[in-house]
């Protein structure tokens, strides 16, 4: 970020950090703050420099580096797959409350970056950088002759169309269910150079030391999957269940453990990514019931108002004019 904001002649100062930041916020890469927080300051930022890509700036500017430990373990995996699948797997490790999600659709791969945590601010400005972020992590891996297909947004078209075009270089759908990167399935199978037996068991004991520290309940690893997984018509439990290496009945004797169903995660999941798509996108009610995988619209719209006491279309309107 101040970077960036030197780059738009806006130096980093403590006056324009938010109340609850000081000055030694940027003295260290280890310094760590919520993705809310997060999220604020890049609201601040953008509306500071007047510059409402300050987001897709930021994200531009990261690398697979700046994964820390999760990146990596992504660096040292035998394939690009491997790596993007390490990635997904433990991405919880670098940013708590985001889910990564790789589907692969015939000849296509998408990479998805979707934040799981309700009422996040800074949402599009958090989502536009994770994109950049995503383009240069696959030319980490690949090296500079990846090319991408297409680069997805979960908002609408900007009025500023032309950085995003500088910045990406592909072709841009916005109005997306979700922000990710879509390229050509075919790299996935690309090498990755060799790793020292001993420094990817190293690698992977600390990850499992992490893993360890920053434990979450079965639940709540299944719903940051499920979020974003859901798009892709991955959400049945089996599928989920292949995800954590388990039989579908190890799966739901688990949820079943903490008091949960995959039913009732399923319909909370629906729920929340069902308000963020009627408040931050103008995709139509058909378009949002097929995202949330029913096969009809009177089906969502009769498990919308089972959730909210409204129509799907009730709650839009009324949000859109808070």
């Amino acid at each position: 970020m101040p970077d960036v904001l030197r780059e738009l002649r806006a130096e980093p100062s403590e006056n324009a950090l938010p109340p609850e930041f000081n000055s030694t916020l940027f003295g260290s890469p280890d310094n760590r703050i919520s993705l809310s927080a997060r999220g604020r300051l890049l609201e601040r930022y953008a509306k500071i420099t007047g510059c409402p890509y300050f987001g897709l700036l930021v994200g531009s500017r990261s690398r697979l580096e700046s994964l820390g430990l999760v990146g990596l373990l992504a660096k040292h995996s035998p394939d690009v797959g491997s790596a993007l699948r390490n990635l997904c797997r433990h991405f919880f490790l670098h940013a708590d409350g985001v889910a990564l999600h790789l589907h692969v659709d015939g000849g296509a791969a998408t990479l998805s970056y979707r934040i799981t945590e309700p009422r996040i601010p800074g949402v599009d400005q958090t989502g536009d950088g994770a994109v950049a972020a995503i383009l240069n992590v696959m030319r980490d891996l690949c090296g500079n002759d990846f090319k991408a297909i297409e680069a997805r947004f979960a908002h609408g078209r900007p009025k500023a169309l032309e950085p995003y075009k500088k910045i990406l270089g592909v072709h841009l759908e916005f109005d997306a269910e979700s922000y990710g990167l879509v390229f050509s399935a075919t790299w996935l199978s690309r090498p990755l150079p060799p790793t020292e037996a001993a420094l990817a068991r190293l690698i992977l004991d600390k990850v499992a030391e992490e893993e360890r520290v920053h434990a979450r309940s079965f639940p709540d690893q299944v719903q940051a999957v499920m979020r974003t997984a859901m798009t892709f018509d991955h959400a049945r439990a089996d599928r989920l269940a292949k995800f954590f290496d388990m039989h579908v009945r190890t799966f739901h004797r688990r949820l079943a453990e903490h008091g949960v169903s995959h039913q009732e995660l399923l319909d909370k999941t629906r729920f929340e990514a069902a308000c963020e798509l009627l408040e931050r996108t103008s995709q139509k009610l058909p378009q949002i019931a097929d995202i949330l995988g029913y096969a009809e619209l009177r089906s969502f719209i009769r498990a919308f108002r089972r959730w909210s006491g409204i129509t799907p279309s009730e709650w839009r309107k009324r949000r859109s004019v808070v």
